[in-house]
Formats: C-alpha cells, structure tokens, sequence
C-alpha cells in the first residue's frame, strides 16, 4: 500500500533506480539530454523515457515533442527545421495517438506551426485537441475568448487553456500544487474566462486526454486486433511452411526458385489483365496503359496524319489513266476501277501508317518493360536472380518487338 501512495519516477536507461525527488528526475533528463545531444542545443529522435508513479496523476503516455526551430544555434545542423519536422511527423503521423497542438495566446493562431502540422497528418481534425498556453500573458484589454469557445479556427475536438509555470516561478521553487491553485484562480477571476473555468486548466486537460485517449483506443482496438489476427495467421502458415527447411538441400533451393519465377509470371499475368491485388492509384499502368495506347493514342496518331483529297483524287486518275495507256483514247473508261491502280494507290496510302504503328509498338514495349521491373522488386532479396530474370524477360519482349516491326 504505501508503494502506491509514494510518487516515484522510473527512467528505461537507469533500471531498477528510483527517483523519489523530483528535482533529481529534472536533473537526470538534463543529463541524459547532453549525453544523447552533446552539450550545444543538439537534437535527435532518441526519446528518454521517463514512467511516473503517483496516486495523484492519469494512466497517460505522453511524448513531448521539440519545436520548430527556424535558425540553427549552438551545434545545430543547418537543416534543423526539416530534421524537426521530420520528428515531429514521425510520431505524429501514427492513427492511434491524439495531437496536442500547443500554441501561445500571444501569438496568431493563423501562424501556429503546431496546428499546420496537425492538419497535415489529420485533416478532418478527428485526432487533433487545441492547447492554448500563455494567457496571462496577454496584452492588457486583448483576451482568447474566441479561440477558446471554438469560434475562431474551430477543432472537433476543441481547445483547453492553461497556464503554466513561469521560469522566475520555476528558479523560485514554486511547487505544482500551488501553480495549479494560481491558475484555478486565474480562469474564476478572469472575466473573458470564468464562465467557462471548469472546462479550463491543467487538471480538466488531463481528464479530457485520459478520457479520449482511452475512446480513442476503444475506437482503433478492432481494427488493431484484426490486423494482428491476419498477422498471426500468415506467419503461422509460413512457419508450417518452413517447419522442416534445410537450407542446404538443393530440391528446396530448385523448388523455391521455380515458385518465384512462378510467381512473378502470375503477377506479371495480372497486371496486364488488371487482376492483382494492388491497384494503381496515381497513374496508368500495365495492360490499362496498353489498352490506352491502342484505343486512344492509336487513333489520334492517325487523325494527326496529312490528308489531301485533292491529291488523292489526282494520283487515282493518273493511275487509272497510266494504266490503260494508248487505249483511253479508243475506249471510254469502264466502270470500276482497275486492279493494278487500286493497288498502286493503297499501298501508297498505307505505308503512310508505318509511322504511327512503329511509335505504337515502342509505347506497348516500353509498357511491358515497366511491367517487368514493378514485377521483379518482389525478388529484390536476391538481386541476381532479380538481374536476369529482367534481363531474360525483357530480352524476349524486345525480340518479339523486332518481328512485329518486320511485320509492319
């Protein structure tokens, strides 16, 4: 019993250690900083973990995450900003966990660094809860009345106002109990804020976070369990499958190789007939690009080809004139037209499609090319393998280029 009413803090690099002051815990997080960062303003995205044991506190996991920071100090690299960025996005692009987007009320909230990131990661606002710090610092006769009732940049899941601790209140000593008493006081004397003071405050943030966290859990839990279920399932059957491997017997190393160039002839069947189970989304591809190529580009390759009637008509009696020579004088002309000069004209008009048939034939090769290497990154654990059968593959497509443009 006294172990739980005793508030003590645990730290992963130090295990088994526990730190019963709290101004040792500040001072072990300082070091350890400098340790992980160096002594100059370093960053990194080694987290230092720190549990908490008290009566008095929520089952919460919060990770504090630094800001942005637009001009490198002290040790920093020169492209501190995107390292950050980076950081921060690492963490906070993850489905299951909520965003405190921390913000001054000293500052504009159209300029938050805090809430464009959060919407970046969540644009229908349904992880993100507004943070509004520094209000006693305001300007006199200004207030974040607006903000704070939703009104202003709205969140779905609000905004909460705190005040936190100054540094002259941390170099003082100035215990959390007694800050927490001065910004109670702060919210019910405030008149833009006591009318919503219970809904204001650390502690009302704290059982708002515990309070969603925990339906944000309730929410995500099914879709963890399912996807941990199908998991589960394919490994255990890749265990069944590997049960009695021995990497040495040349039948498994023959039969493995047969069934990845099995499989990669079944994906790469699928992407032309449009059957696989992953769909392209960002653009055109396999058989649905060749498909294009003939029922689109085709057609506009021969609409753009010149065609004079005039002309045509011109050649088409020259030809029949020049085919019934010295004789069109003695006879008139019958009514069909001659063999030999409908020939001559067709096949002088069709010549004129070689072009557009040739730049077809390179699109479909250079398609069925594409296909081929999107088809081989699944054997990319061994890249010789990988090597020839592209080399292979590819070599056959490009063979059966060269007859189909003998053919043309």
């Amino acid at each position: 019993l006294l172990m739980f009413l005793t508030e003590y803090a645990e730290f992963l690099h130090c295990k088994g250690k526990k730190f019963t002051d709290f101004d040792e815990v500040r001072q072990e997080i300082e070091v350890e900083t400098d340790r992980v960062t160096g002594m100059n303003k370093g960053i990194s995205s080694v987290p230092i973990n720190l549990r908490i044991y008290s009566p008095h506190v929520l089952s919460l996991t919060l990770i504090d995450l630094p800001g942005i920071t637009k001009v490198p100090v002290g040790d920093q690299p020169p492209d501190i900003e995107q390292q950050i960025r980076d950081m921060i996005m690492q963490f906070i692009s993850r489905e299951n966990c909520l965003i405190l987007a921390v913000t001054p009320a000293n500052t504009d909230l159209a300029n938050s660094d805090a809430l464009k990131l959060a919407k970046e990661v969540d644009p229908q606002g349904l992880r993100t809860i507004g943070v509004i710090t520094k209000l006693d610092l305001m300007d006199e006769g200004t207030d974040a009345r607006e903000v704070l009732e939703n009104k202003l940049l709205p969140l779905r899941r609000g905004y909460i106002g705190v005040v936190n601790r100054s540094q002259k209140d941390i170099d003082g000593k100035k215990d959390i109990k007694a800050a927490l008493l001065a910004e109670r006081k702060f919210f019910l004397s405030h008149p833009s804020y006591r009318h919503m003071a219970d809904r204001m405050g650390t502690p009302y943030l704290q059982k708002v976070l515990n309070q969603q966290l925990t339906n944000h859990i309730r929410d995500t839990l099914p879709a963890f369990r399912s996807k941990l279920q199908s998991q589960l399932l394919s490994i255990e059957h890749e265990v069944e499958v590997y049960k009695n491997f021995r990497p040495e017997d040349p039948t498994r190393k023959t039969k493995a190789l047969l069934q990845m160039v099995q499989q990669f002839s079944v994906d790469f069947e699928k992407r032309i007939e449009g059957s696989g189970d992953q769909v392209d989304t960002l653009e055109l591809s396999g058989g649905a690009k060749i498909n294009r190529i003939f029922h689109e580009r085709f057609p506009f390759e021969l609409v753009k080809m010149e065609f004079n009637e005039k002309e045509l008509r011109r050649e088409i009696s020259y030809a029949i004139k020049n085919i019934h020579g010295i004789r069109q004088v003695l006879q008139v002309t019958g009514l069909f037209t001659p063999d030999m000069a409908f020939e001559a004209i067709v096949k002088k008009q069709i010549v004129k499609l070689k072009g557009p048939c040739l730049k077809s034939v390179d699109l479909v090769m250079q398609e069925l090319i594409n296909t081929v290497k999107k088809c081989t990154k699944k054997l990319a654990t061994y890249p010789r393998l990988c090597e020839e059968t592209e080399r292979i593959v590819a070599g056959y497509i490009r063979e059966r280029e060269e007859k189909t443009k003998d053919q043309v």
